[in-house]
């Protein structure tokens, strides 16, 4: 898919989630969203500013490019899939949560294209 790890897919997703709910997103928006140290983050926004995915303003506010933002919101995309099927197959909320985290970083474009297809068909068609 990318070559980035999964916890940098992770950030980078965790900033499109973020400039959703808050708008501006800094560092420490991030490390309160993962549950992670402000030093964490901060090294991997360093990383990640250096692969050309993310920019850190003079004013701390994190901007993504649109590598990081085609990134950060494929994840976004396959996480809330993915839990949305979990959720429909009777997976417990907490549990479909944590395994879409897990997936979203394994499964290929061509199964989840064809999982993403299947859903939005049959399942959600069948919803309204």
């Amino acid at each position: 898919m990318h070559n980035i790890h999964d916890s940098e897919e992770n950030y980078l997703e965790a900033i499109v989630v973020l400039e959703r709910e808050v708008g501006v997103v800094r560092s420490i928006d991030v490390a309160n969203h993962l549950d992670l140290s402000r030093a964490s983050v901060s090294n991997a926004m360093k990383k990640l500013e250096q692969e050309g995915h993310v920019t850190m303003q003079e004013d701390g506010s994190l901007t993504l490019s649109s590598s990081g933002r085609a990134i950060g919101e494929e994840i976004d995309l396959r996480h809330r899939t993915l839990k949305d099927w979990f959720l429909h197959v009777g997976v417990s909320p907490e549990v479909a949560e944590d395994d879409a985290c897990k997936v979203e970083h394994a499964i290929s474009a061509e199964t989840f294209t064809c999982l993403r297809a299947y859903f939005d068909n049959n399942i959600r068609e069948s919803k309204k």
